[in-house]
Parts: C-alpha cells; structure tokens; sequence
C-alpha cells in the first residue's frame, strides 16, 4: 500500500512552486492537479479528488487540442471517480468522453483503447446490463489477444471480468471457462500467497456453489482462505467473506447429502 500523505505532502509542495511559477493555465499544472486528485482518489477522499481533476480537466480543454491525450486522460480520471461514486450515468458520460479521443489518436489495435472498453464495460456492469458489458469486455479482449503476451495480468482482468459477466447472467458454464483461464494465468504470473490468486480460487468456487456442486465450491473456498489467512491482516473484510462462503457451502453440502440420502431411502 502507498503512503498516500507523504505523496500528498511532496505532490502539494511542487504544487505551490508551480503556482507561483507558472500562468495559470500551464499544462504542468494541470498534471500537478491531476496527481494530487489521483493521491486523494487512492485515499477513498472522492470528493476531493474530483474537485482536483475538474481544476485539471479546466486547465487541458483551454491549453490543449480537443484530441489531446491528457485530456482523454483527464475525462477517464473523472469517470473513475464518479463510478467508485456509484454515479453510473456520470461514469459513463466521461468514460465515453475519454473513449472517442482515443478512437481518433490510437491505432485499432492499442492497449489503451482495450482499457476503455473495459472502463465503460464495466460501468454498464455494474448498472445491470449485462449484455452490453459483454459486448464491451469482449472487444477490450480482442485487442488485448492481440496486442499482449499471453500471460499478461490485463488479459487475466478480460477473461475474470466476461466469466464475471456470465456468472451475473447465470451462465455458470461459460463462466467456469473464463475464470479459469484468468485462473491459469495468475498462477504463473503470480507468487503463491498473492491476494488476486485467492480471489480467483474464490471466484471459481462461487461458480461452483452456483452449480450445485458444494464439494467442489468447498475445495476452491478452501485453497482462497488458505491464501488469504497468510496474506492479509486477521481482520480484513476479504476474510470475513471466506469465513461466510466456506460456511454457507458446508451448510448446502449438508443439506444436499440429507436430500440425497431421503431420497435413496424413498426407493429402497
């Protein structure tokens, strides 16, 4: 984790010679901006963050070009900000907003232009439309088969995120297939206590449970908490949810091999 105040300090102390430094509408200072809203946006300081990316974004549409990078960059740092916000349709206006500069600047075929798809796919997610979200998270995946290695953590992110999508849509085979091969790749990418390899092993058990198949969901619960209790804090909320899930699906096992058994008892 950052040491987000120490930022915070040395960020504003450059801040205050580039104000006295600088015209007020210098590009500089708009990146000044910009770096201590993303310092207070890791910071879970929302408001504040926005009220720095406005001063930035201000800054940019006067100094720059209307297809500048920076300000496609500004518009997808506001739309981060309102969507951690929960204000979807303002996300989505931004993400839009960054997505069109980048259409016109990047090649078909860039990293970035995957990312928003991503950005946006995931904003529509999160409203519930999920067939829209696949649609966007299916393109970022196209030009990311593409444009990175096979094992890349952003390739991962695509396959989690559309396995992600077909869980929510109750397509829990499609589902099984895309969290593993997200799964495939945090093994290799990834030591073996790290956090995302215990929240994949979580996310595949989820499916499973889903699935009906409780011993399976168990095995993968298992292996995240095992994960999970060596590499988080014994309070952290990622715990907690292990503690439920691993509950929940000895219970439904339970009850299952109850079911089972009164029905074989029926037919004897």
């Amino acid at each position: 984790m950052g040491d987000y105040p120490k930022a915070l300090e040395f960020y504003e102390k450059a801040h205050k010679i580039y104000e006295k430094a600088l015209p007020p509408n210098h590009p500089n200072l708009a990146i000044s901006y910009n770096n201590i809203g993303t310092v207070y946006k890791n910071m879970g300081d929302y408001s504040k963050a926005l009220e720095l990316y406005e001063k930035s974004l201000k800054i940019r549409e006067k100094a720059l070009p209307p297809n500048h990078p920076e300000l496609a960059s500004s518009y997808n740092n506001i739309g981060q900000v309102y969507k951690n916000m929960g204000d979807y349709l303002k996300a989505l206006v931004f993400y839009e907003k960054a997505h069109k500069i980048f259409e016109k600047a990047l090649p078909p075929n860039h990293p970035n232009l995957a990312t928003s798809y991503n950005n946006i796919g995931a904003v529509y997610k999160n409203m519930g439309d999920y067939s829209k979200a696949l649609e966007l998270y299916e393109k970022s995946l196209k030009i990311r088969e593409k444009a990175l290695p096979p094992n890349h953590p952003e390739l991962a992110s695509s396959y989690n995120n559309i396995g992600q999508v077909y869980k929510n849509m109750g397509d829990y085979s499609k589902a099984l297939i895309f969290y593993e091969k997200a799964h495939q790749i945090f093994e290799k990418a990834l030591p073996p206590n790290h956090p995302n390899l215990a929240t994949s092993y979580n996310n595949i058990g989820a499916v499973y449970n889903n699935m009906g198949d409780y011993s399976k969901a168990l095995e993968f619960y298992e292996k995240s908490l095992k994960i999970r209790e060596k590499a988080l804090p014994p309070n952290h909320p990622d715990l907690a949810t292990s503690y439920n899930n691993i509950v929940l699906a000895v219970l439904d096992l339970v009850v299952y091999d109850i079911i089972v058994d009164s029905i074989q008892h029926e037919g004897d």
